[in-house]
């Protein structure tokens, strides 16, 4: 355990998929910004160290605007501002992310870049820009920042766009657009430009329509800007003795159901190559290709075809290498292929008596197959943990482990795309993900902890991704949970608890260290930046977590008393929280974590 434990710094307790509200709650800033439905994952260096990052950019969302008039839609609200980024494994004392880079300027430890967003996934909008040298500025820029503390304006500088200042142009545009006002509007003038087609995924599709755009996209600051970076396919239905899979089936799991759109078409496919890396830059909307599998011969033909489209390996600067990574759409092809193609006996092969499938995701209710998860992890034998994709197996049919599966997304790697399996024993069996939740809910501990929040009270818990890693000769899975307000405004979700599990031992607490030092019976030799733990002895096979000689509560009397008394301060605590009155509520969780902790003391913990 203790050799492994340098990896467990890089466990992912922010949930992309979970914590959007939560950005939008303390990052929108106004009502005409939003953040995607579901955040990326990304990696920065801060501090001389690399970490794993949650990140977003503050786009522009029309449709929160009051005021929809004309000028307004298309003249003055025009663009989206600033990158938002937290650490993806730390949070603040109140559950909040800890921010990497926030607020509007942005500010924090991210390079400063060109922080204007005139290019994004939510901007489906034509906007005009532009005006004569000397004009006072139209767009608004910031909320705050200008003159007495109120508004920023600007004038938009960058190559993309349009010109329409002649009448001609003017003509073909409100023609074309189905608007009259570009025609009538005063805001319209000889040095406007217009902006259209502005999804990253649109510009690149127009930019190369031989290729197969990935269904996820994510933004990163390369070199003082943002960009979206896309991963690009080429792809046919015709190679010679090959298996065909339904690219949208194949791709279809729980993030794609959270992020409507997204979905590849209905199309069968039985050869697909990550020739082409894809960069569309946020603030003038040129698009970038680079040839990233430079020996495809299909991409090497359309080259032909269309020359000095795509610029060679070459040229990828290493800035922008630290941000590309293994694609999402090619690792979910190529697990669905081999869940059965991983046998090696004709015969198991043809009976089909060993088909791995990909399980259903345990935290959601609508049976969407478990998508993989970018993370940091330590491979056994390996000497430090690698930015990798994730995902697991089970039996076809059953709910136990079959295999865990991670291929080593990072691109500066000399071992990237390096695949490799951990397959599980067949003489005993190994719990799989929807198992581990199920033996993580049900928990003494656990449930107790949660008990106030699950009892249709003021606050709710929120599930968050259940993590696997290699660990210690096991596999590790990690949980965070989090806490939200019931109903009304202001609610978003907050990290409160862990819960980790090893073997049948299960942890939880408010750190991730907390939560190992339970399942291991002391300090688990892992550092998390959250709690220093005294050296101690993993608990015998069977122990109590957090007992490590043994012994049960129902053994120590004192042990039970605390706990009764915990348990009491808990249901009191539920129900200051129905009626309203939060102060008593914080006093008797108080209460009830003092009664925990002397619990734990009493069994020796």
């Amino acid at each position: 355990m203790r050799a492994d434990a340098a990896a467990l710094p890089g466990i992912r307790l922010m949930d992309p998929a979970v914590i959007a509200p939560t950005f939008d709650q303390l990052q929108q800033v106004r009502g005409f910004y939003s953040f995607a439905s579901v955040l990326d994952v990304d990696r920065y260096e801060v501090d001389g160290q690399e970490t794993d990052a949650v990140v977003a950019v503050r786009e522009l969302d029309v449709t929160g605007l009051q005021d929809r008039s004309w000028n307004n839609m298309r003249t003055v609200y025009t663009h989206g501002h600033g990158m938002v980024a937290s650490y993806g494994n730390r949070r603040q004392p109140g559950g909040e992310p800890e921010w990497l880079v926030r607020d509007v300027p942005p500010i924090g430890k991210l390079p400063e870049h060109q922080a204007r967003i005139y290019f994004g996934e939510q901007h489906s909008e034509y906007s005009i820009v532009g005006a004569p040298a000397g004009t006072p500025p139209v767009e608004l820029d910031t909320p705050g920042g200008g003159e007495g503390g109120g508004e920023r304006r600007n004038t938009y500088s960058g190559e993309g766009g349009v010109p329409i200042g002649s009448w001609f142009n003017r003509l073909l545009y409100a023609t074309r657009m189905a608007d009259v006002n570009i025609l009538l509007s005063g805001r319209v003038n000889e040095s406007s430009k217009i902006i259209y087609n502005r999804t990253p995924r649109e510009r690149v599709q127009a930019a190369a329509p031989w290729l197969t755009v990935d269904s996820n996209l994510y933004p990163a600051v390369v070199e003082g800007r943002i960009v979206w970076v896309a991963d690009a396919y080429t792809t046919s239905n015709n190679y010679p003795n090959s298996h065909r899979v339904s690219l949208d089936q194949a791709i279809s799991d729980t993030q794609t159901a959270r992020t409507a759109g997204t979905v590849q078409p209905e199309t069968r496919v039985n050869y697909i190559r990550n020739s082409v890396k894809a960069v569309v830059d946020a603030y003038d909307g040129t698009v970038t290709l680079y040839a990233w599998d430079e020996s495809d011969p299909i991409l090497q033909t359309w080259q032909k075809a269309y020359p000095d489209t795509v610029r060679p390996r070459s040229e990828i600067s290493p800035a922008l290498l630290e941000h590309l990574r293994y694609p999402d759409d090619l690792f979910k092809v190529q697990r669905e292929v081999l869940g059965r193609y991983h046998v090696t006996d004709p015969m198991a092969w043809f009976q089909q008596n060993d088909l791995w499938v990909i399980p259903n995701d345990p935290v959601t209710p609508n049976n969407q197959r478990e998508n993989p998860y970018l993370l940091s992890i330590k491979w056994p034998g390996d000497n430090q943990a690698h930015f990798s994709q994730t995902t697991v197996f089970v039996p076809r049919g059953r709910n136990n482990l079959a295999a865990f599966m991670a291929v080593n997304a990072d691109t500066a790697s000399p071992e990237y795309g390096r695949m490799r399996i951990l397959r599980m024993s067949d003489s005993h069996q190994v719990d799989g993900p929807n198992q581990t939740f199920n033996a993580m809910v049900t928990d003494e501990q656990v449930a107790l902890r949660l008990r106030p929040y699950l009892n249709q009270g003021a606050a709710q818990v929120v599930y968050g991704n259940l993590l696997t890693l290699p660990l210690g000769g096991g596999l590790l899975y990690a949980q965070p949970i989090y806490t939200q307000k019931a109903a009304g405004q202001g609610s978003y979700p907050a990290l409160t608890f862990v819960t980790v599990r090893f073997g049948e031992r299960v942890g939880i607490g408010e750190t991730l260290q907390q939560a190992l030092d339970q399942v291991f019976g002391g300090d688990a030799g892992a550092s998390t930046g959250e709690s220093e733990g005294e050296e101690g002895t993993p608990p015998a096979q069977g122990a109590t977590p957090g007992a490590p000689d043994g012994t049960r509560p129902a053994d120590n009397p004192a042990a039970v008393r605390a706990l009764t008394e915990a348990n009491a301060a808990f249901a009191e605590a539920q129900r200051a929280l129905q009626s309203g009155d939060l102060g008593q509520y914080q006093r008797k969780v108080e209460e009830a974590r003092a009664a925990m902790q002397r619990a734990q003391t009493a069994l020796g913990g």
